[in-house]
This record gives structure tokens, C-alpha cells and sequence, in this order.
């Protein structure tokens, strides 16, 4: 017996605005047959939104009306019922308009526009607004109508002259048609209200309006008859603009026109008194007549004029006496980078110039070229600033005269940097096949310099600054490289589990705009001695070699000269003790002098850029063109004159070599 809903109930669908909304219907129960009847009221939710008739609404309205006027507005239809029906309105905030929501007998709601700010359609065109219609469910539903109002012009506004008084010149002689000023007003009003007409005013006289003729739609005044400046010399001329309204409005304003003279008369000579006949005896200076010359024109028109014809006699003169000019390498060619300025008083072909580049340098006939007319100096071809810096020119500008008259002008032309240089590595050099491996012993602590990677830029200033970071190591842990002077630094102390051999990779960037780099691979060993990290010499020479017999000659040629060496220095040691026996001063003076431990400074290495722990010295024993090496280690007595950390200052620490060639054998102060 259970009463189920077989389909989606629409309340609005069954009983539209009918309320309350109920089916009714009849139950039939058998054994025994009975009959019931029943209804079923169909409840409202807030299924629907209000609806305007159309999304937008226009009105006109005159700017005239007067505040408090009303207009009613288009309703919302919301086919819910009860408290989910149109229960509201609201506006959108605006200085002009509110809003007044009324109660129909029915219940229903609509909406008035009521004018609180009187309209100005000169200040605002048009406005839009929004009302919005919302019903009593929660949430509540809405809906948007925009508004456009229109404001109607009303003829509110006089026409307005742009200025009260035109000036205007103009020469008597100018023909008829031509233009002599143009006026202009403007009228806020729109249509007929703002459309201006512009005319002679009522009191113009008679002889303006034929001389002069006004356009009234474009407010051009113009000539039409014949004007004297003897005559009149000037007019003052009145006009008027007017609207189109039924009420029109007037402007008025004023144009002075100044008649300009032209030399249109000639000068009459008037012979005022003559003295006839002259006596053949008269005295030189005797007054035989009196003139007078008159002309009507005005000012140099009426002048008797001399003419006072022109010499050569004043040299250009530049606005400069030198000009400074920065011009940025790799230019274009072809380029102006400089326009020399000078004046000649004089006239005609004595100010007419010319600008010459003189020949002082030869390359700057090849680079520069000047304009003979204009005084342009050009840039032939495109400039380096690491090639040149400064160049200086001489340009002579001269008149045309007869004869002719010059002066020079001193230019500077300054070729400033850019970056179009990258750093250039030094040391290790980049582009050879030999390997440059430094080395450091185990149980280096940290802060002990290593090597250096010296690198060059050749551009200037802020664009040659270099800076050195650690792009790629064997351990990033293990070395550091300081920022601005390429020092390659032990960051931690070594440990005998450290890798034997490390690789590093230094980026170096200039700080130019843009930034140029460039790289450098540095081979750092960690030995004890310098014959675990040596390349064997054997391997760089081929194994036919047809010297490698010399080897042997040159080792027994060795082996002689040290026997001989060995020879005259025990003999030396045996006359200095005899001669110690027989002077005890002297000896002990000899003593301090022969055998004083020189400083650590001495053993400077100028050929390897590697460095070793200052603990170990070494010594090589080679041949020329040996390919073989005898390397031996030597402790190295730290002396007592400096440090370890002098040593480092005073001179860059490294392999410290001796090389006994064929003739003689260097001894080393440790010897």
C-alpha cells in the first residue's frame, strides 16, 4: 500500500501559479472492497530564476526634466510561488537615479526609475545602468537587466568663440579669394541646438563687407575687394556665431586685420626753388637748386636706398673650436658620427663654405670622410677599440671668396669599448698537446695554494675584470678557486683516501654586457715525489730515433766531468784545511761566509707553474736530447731565514729542477 512518486514532479508544470498545488486520487482495498480517496500537495522549492521580458532596456530622457520625475521599468516574472517568487528589486548606484519598488493588488512586485539629479547632457551622454530582480529563496535567485539611458539634448548652451580677438596681416596687394584668419566656435548642445551658423554682425559697415567676405559654414574670412594701405590701415571686423535652435544663442567676437605696405608708389621729386642762370664765376658749392623727394609707401618702402656692396672680410667662425666625438667599436660603416656648424657674416660666394678633412694622419683619410657642402663627418669602416683608441683630424672650413678665408676646427675622435673579447687563458695554456700536471703532497692541509690560472682580457674597463669559478672537479670538495685571482686552494686538508689524480675545470667571465667566457683544464697529481707523476721521457721519443745512440756519450761524457768535478773540489777541501790549520780566524770567518743557509726565495722555478709542499726538493740529472730521466728526491731543509708561508709570498713554491747538461753540473745551495 505504499505511495510512490513514478516520475520528476514539476509543481510549476502542474499547477503553474495556482497555490497550494494537489492531485487527488482514489484508493480501491479488496476482501473486503473498500473505497478511499486521497490528495497529495505538491510543495514549492526555488527551482526557477526570475526572468526580464528582454536583457535590455533603452530610454530617452531630456535633459531638461525636472528631478522627482518618474519611469517605470519592465518587470520580472519568477513562475515559483510563495516566499521563492519575485519578492525584490535593487539598481546599480549612480548620482542620478532611484529606485521605488511597488505591490500590485496581486502581490506581485514592479519597479519605477525616480530622477533625483537633474540630467546634463553636456557633462554625460548617456548612462547605463543594472537592475536587478531577486526572489526570497536561500540562496536567493536573480536576474540583470541593463539599463541605457540616452539624455536628450535640450538648446541650454550659447555658441562660445575659441578666443574673443583674431589677429591677422595682410598685404595690400593680396588678391581676392585669399584666406585672412579663420574663426571658430563651438556649442555643447547636439543636432540643431549645436549646429552654428557665422555672419557679419549688424553694425559692420558697409566698406568691411566689401572688402572682405565671410564663409558661414566654416567661419573663413577671406579678401574680395582691393585694399589701400594708404587708405586704411587697419580694420576691426565683427562677427557673430548662432545656433540652430528654436531660441538660437549668439557669440560674438572681434578680428583686427592689419594692412601690411607694399612698395606700390613711386617717389616724386619736387623742385622746390631753382637758381637761374648760374654766373660762369660761381663759387664751387654755390646752391643751384633745392629737391624734395617724397613716397607715399611707409618705412623702408619710402627710403631712398644706398647699397653698400660686400668684401671678403670676415673668416668662418665654428660654434666649436674642438669637438669631442665617442664612437663605439664595431660600428657600421659608412655611418655620420659628427655635423661641424660654422657661420660667415659676409654674403653671397664670400659666406658660401666648404669643410676639408686636412691630411695630417694617414690612416684618418682612410677612415674618416667629410661632406664638403654640410660639413658630415663619416665613418668609413668599422673601428676597434683594442686596435686604437684616440684619433685626431684637423677639418679647415673655408669661404668662397676672392681671396678666400678659413679656419680650422681640432676633432678627437674617441673609440669606446665593448665587450667582443673573451678571456684568454695564459697558463695552463689551452692549445698545446703537453700536460701541465701540478702537484701537491698527501696531508696538505687546507688553504695551500696549489697553482694559479692567469688569464688575460684585452678589453678595457669593467669588460676585461675577470672572475674564476670551479665549473667541473674530480672532488668539488677537495680545491676551491679564488673569485678574482684564478689561485687554485686546497679547501680541506688531504687524506690518503683522496684520488691520486684530479682534473678541474675553471670557467673565467669577463663582466661585460654581454658576458664572454672561456675555460681551463688544470692536472693536479697528489704524490710524494715527483717521479710518480712525471710522464717517462721515453714515451715522447720515438723508439727509432737515430740520435738515441748520442744517450750514451753524452751519460759518459756526464759521468767524466763529474768524476773531474769530484776530483777539484776534494783538492779545494784539502788546501782549505791546510790553509785552516795555518789560520784559525780565517777559517771561522771563511765558515760563516761559504756556508750562511740561504732563504727559500732562491729556489724560485721560472718555467712550471705547478706547485709542492716547500718539505720536498728535487733534483733531475739530464742530457741533452736524453730520453731518459734519473730522478732522485731530497728532504729540503726548511731554512731558518723564512717559512713556510714566506716561501709562498717571496717565491712561487714548485718542482725545483737541476739540470747537468754535457758540459757542466749546477750545484744546489743545499750542496
Amino acid at each position: 500500500g505504499a505511495l510512490q512518486v513514478s516520475e520528476r514532479i514539476d509543481r510549476e508544470e502542474l499547477c503553474g501559479a495556482l497555490s497550494p498545488c494537489s492531485l487527488s486520487f482514489e484508493i480501491v482495498v479488496e476482501n473486503p472492497l473498500e473505497l478511499y480517496s486521497g490528495a497529495v500537495e505538491i510543495q514549492d522549492i526555488n527551482d526557477n530564476d526570475p526572468v526580464f521580458p528582454s536583457s535590455q532596456a533603452r530610454l530617452e530622457i531630456s535633459e531638461s526634466v525636472a528631478a522627482g520625475a518618474r519611469f517605470p521599468l519592465e518587470s520580472a516574472q519568477d513562475p515559483d510561488v510563495g516566499i521563492n517568487s519575485l519578492q525584490t528589486y535593487q539598481l546599480s548606484a549612480n548620482p542620478h537615479f532611484s529606485l521605488d519598488v511597488q505591490t500590485r493588488v496581486d502581490g506581485s512586485k514592479y519597479a519605477e526609475l525616480v530622477l533625483e539629479k537633474e540630467l546634463d547632457r553636456e557633462e554625460q551622454r548617456e548612462l547605463h545602468l543594472v537592475l536587478t530582480a531577486l526572489d526570497g529563496g536561500s540562496p536567493p535567485r536573480s536576474a540583470h537587466l541593463q539599463i541605457h539611458i540616452d539624455v536628450v539634448d535640450a538648446n541650454d548652451n550659447a555658441p562660445v568663440f575659441n578666443q574673443s580677438t583674431y589677429k591677422a596681416s595682410v598685404r595690400e596687394n593680396t588678391p581676392s579669394g585669399s584666406l585672412v584668419a579663420r574663426i571658430s566656435a563651438y556649442d555643447l548642445d547636439d543636432g540643431p541646438n549645436g549646429d552654428i551658423i557665422y555672419s557679419f554682425s549688424s553694425h559692420t559697415p558697409a566698406k568691411v563687407r566689401e572688402l572682405f567676405a565671410l564663409d558661414s559654414a566654416t567661419g573663413e574670412l577671406r579678401v574680395k575687394g582691393q585694399m589701400d594701405y594708404e587708405e586704411t590701415k587697419l580694420y576691426e571686423i565683427y562677427l557673430q556665431a548662432k545656433d540652430k535652435g528654436a531660441v538660437p544663442g549668439v557669440a560674438h567676437c572681434k578680428v583686427l586685420v592689419e594692412v601690411v605696405d607694399v612698395n606700390d608708389n613711386a617717389p616724386e621729386v619736387t623742385v622746390t626753388s631753382v637758381y637761374s642762370p648760374v654766373p660762369e664765376d660761381a663759387a664751387s658749392g654755390t646752391v643751384v637748386a633745392l629737391l624734395s623727394v617724397t613716397d607715399l609707401d611707409s618705412h623702408d618702402n619710402g627710403l631712398i636706398l644706398v647699397q653698400v656692396s660686400d668684401i671678403n672680410d670676415n673668416a668662418p667662425k665654428s660654434s666649436q673650436d674642438s669637438y669631442d666625438v665617442y664612437v663605439l667599436e664595431n660600428n657600421m660603416p659608412g655611418i655620420p658620427i659628427l655635423n661641424v656648424s660654422a657661420t660667415d657674416p659676409d654674403l653671397g660666394h664670400n659666406a658660401h663654405l666648404s669643410y676639408t678633412l686636412l691630411q695630417g694622419d694617414p690612416t684618418v683619410g682612410h677612415l674618416f670622410s667629410i661632406n664638403r657642402e654640410n660639413g658630415t663627418l663619416y665613418l668609413l669602416t668599422s673601428l676597434d677599440h683594442e686596435d686604437r683608441v684616440e684619433f685626431s683630424m684637423i677639418v679647415q672650413v673655408q669661404d668662397g671668396g676672392s681671396p678666400p678665408l678659413a679656419t680650422n676646427v681640432s676633432i678627437s675622435v674617441f673609440v669606446t669599448d665593448l665587450n667582443d673579447n673573451a678571456p684568454t687563458v695564459l697558463y695552463p695554456h689551452p692549445n698545446t698537446t703537453a700536460t701541465y700536471t701540478d702537484v701537491v703532497a698527501p696531508g696538505t692541509p687546507a688553504g695551500h695554494m696549489v697553482t694559479k690560472v692567469v688569464a688575460v682580457d684585452v678589453d678595457a674597463g669593467y669588460n676585461a675584470w675577470i672572475s674564476y669559478t670551479l665549473l667541473q672537479a674530480t672532488d668539488p670538495s677537495l680545491f676551491s678557486v679564488g673569485l678574482h685571482s684564478g689561485e687554485i686552494f686546497t679547501a680541506r686538508q688531504l687524506r690518503e683516501d683522496d684520488a691520486p689524480q684530479h682534473t678541474l675545470v675553471i670557467l673565467l667571465k669577463d663582466h661585460g654586457e654581454p658576458v664572454l667566457s672561456a675555460s681551463a683544464t688544470v692536472s693536479i697529481s697528489v704524490a710524494e715525489m715527483v717521479k710518480e707523476v712525471l710522464p717517462d721521457l721515453t714515451d715522447m721519443v720515438p723508439a727509432n730515433d737515430p740520435r738515441r745512440h748520442v744517450t750514451f756519450y753524452l751519460i759518459l761524457a756526464v759521468i767524466l766531468v763529474s768524476a773531474a768535478f769530484f776530483i777539484t773540489m776534494l783538492s779545494v777541501g784539502i788546501f782549505k784545511c791546510y790553509k785552516w790549520r795555518q789560520s784559525k780566524e780565517m777559517f771561522n770567518s771563511s765558515r760563516s761566509t761559504l756556508y750562511r743557509t740561504p732563504g727559500p726565495f732562491h729556489h724560485i722555478d721560472a718555467v712550471r707553474g705547478g706547485y709542492t709542499p716547500p718539505n720536498f726538493y728535487h733534483q733531475v740529472y739530464l742530457t741533452t736530447d736524453s730520453r731518459q730521466s734519473d730522478l732522485c728526491k731530497k728532504p729540503f731543509t726548511s731554512s731558518p731565514l723564512g717559512s713556510r708561508q714566506s716561501t709562498m709570498r717571496n717565491g712561487e713554491p714548485g718542482l725545483y729542477h737541476q739540470i747537468v747538461g754535457t758540459a757542466s753540473r749546477l750545484s744546489t745551495p743545499a750542496e
